[in-house]
């Protein structure tokens, strides 16, 4: 009988072992550059073997602390025990079917689960996808063929992807959009966040902007890419003001600040505002590609054919994010609120210890700080020197906005971790 062999536990802190890029890892990146798109980011030279919690352990055995969750996917940590077995026996009953033409009851429960925790206005449908730039693709058909509208209003610094429409939603950087010719007509973006911006886009309606053509206004309800950004108060409540006047649907883009990250279900939850449509994806499965839309069902009203998908729903993925949503709401998201509340507290510190680290800002494990440079302004270079280093002493960061350092780890992280990784961050900048 052939015997599976027992994982040893990662370490709960960095375990450094070799130089970095260790033997394995340098020839696997250079393997890597020889096949694959030049187009993707690659931040550090980081080639993961397995992941456990908030770890990483990368092929040469050292040991990492994960502060990424994988761009905000692994919610629920790397490889949940939970997660595997839900994957793992839906592995064995059913791989594929395809949501669009046949019924599987995995895609059925999940949708309920969503339907019923969604805070839209009425009940609500969903339709899945299998990523977050799918969702905001969907959502933009969607609301023109609800309202029989072709005007889009996004936000400068957004980042709903990088397939065509939501390229053309995006407003992040100059790189995502250059020498791809032309984008989707009839989007116009506007400042991110505060009261301003929206006297802007109401100047607008009078004079180049025809109110009654827009479809949508589509916001992220706090920016992602943009920096980690937390809108003014009042900010997301005056945009449902401005929808409900001239019948313009709002759709809100919670694809990274979903499913629990900020401590709520979804981020619009803290300032009490029902969108019409909601998009998602990244946490919702904690680390298989699966993405929705959740809209009103007095707004999902499209044909059969309208919209449709392969893979969309696929009943492994769904059978993880049931999985998921279940454990975000047997304490998950409490604990992303207190940790998030413990990491702010002591970059705050670091702030009044450090003048390089602005104030920090988020909510819940959705937490950035800016990296200032000697005369106060906003350094890139000194943030990707940071960002580095702090690989080379295990801790695992990324970068955000012009030149923020993000904090989005798996929700399980405890306040051991957390002061690892402000032991770490305080250690480099000084």
């Amino acid at each position: 009988m052939l015997s599976i062999p027992v994982k040893r536990p990662l370490p709960r802190s960095p375990q450094l072992l070799t130089s970095l890029p260790g033997p394995r890892a340098s020839a696997l990146v250079e393997r890597d550059h020889a096949v694959t798109s030049p187009s993707y980011t690659r931040d550090y030279p980081l080639v993961v073997a397995r992941g456990e919690g908030c770890m990483v352990e990368d092929v040469d055995g050292n040991v990492f602390l994960d502060m990424t969750a994988g761009i905000a996917v692994t919610s629920t940590g790397h490889c949940h025990p939970e997660v595997v077995r839900a994957i793992q026996d839906q592995s064995a009953n059913l791989l594929h079917m395809s949501g669009t033409d046949f019924y599987y009851e995995p895609m059925i429960e999940l949708a309920e689960m969503l339907a019923q925790r969604a805070p839209n206005p009425h009940p609500a449908k969903v339709f899945f996808s299998n990523s977050g730039a799918e969702s905001n693709e969907g959502a933009i058909k969607l609301a023109r063929y609800y309202t029989g509208r072709n005007l889009i209003v996004a936000f400068l610094g957004a980042f709903h992807g990088r397939t065509y429409g939501a390229m053309s939603l995006t407003g992040s950087k100059t790189v995502q959009r250059a020498n791809f010719g032309s984008l989707l007509p009839g989007v116009t973006h506007i400042p991110y966040g505060t009261h301003a911006s929206l006297d802007y886009l109401e100047q607008l309606f009078t004079t180049m902007l025809p109110p009654n053509e827009v479809a949508a206004i589509i916001v992220e309800a706090i920016q992602g890419e943009g920096g980690y950004i937390v809108p003014e108060d009042g900010f997301l409540e005056r945009i449902r003001e401005i929808c409900d006047k001239h019948g313009i649907l709002m759709v809100v883009d919670e694809v990274q600040s979903g499913m629990g990250r900020t401590g709520k279900l979804f981020a619009i939850e803290h300032w009490n505002v029902a969108p019409d449509i909601i998009t998602t994806a990244k946490g919702i499965a904690s680390g298989l590609p699966l993405g929705a839309i959740i809209a009103s069902a007095q707004i999902m009203t499209w044909k059969p054919g309208s919209h449709a998908t392969t893979f969309g729903g696929n009943p492994v993925a769904c059978a993880a994010g049931i999985a998921t949503l279940r454990l975000l709401e047997q304490g998950l998201m409490d604990n992303a609120t207190q940790m998030g509340e413990m990491l702010q507290a002591g970059l705050f510190k670091l702030h009044q210890q450090v003048p390089q680290l602005s104030l920090p800002r988020g909510k819940g494990l959705m937490v950035a700080v800016d990296i200032l440079d000697s005369q106060g302004n906003l350094s890139k270079e000194l943030r990707d020197n940071i960002v580095q280093i702090a690989f080379h002493h295990g801790l695992l960061l990324l970068g955000c906005g012009k030149a923020a350092i993000r904090f989005c780890p798996p929700l399980v992280i405890d306040s051991e971790q957390i002061q690892v990784a402000l032991n770490i961050l305080s250690e480099i900048l000084r």
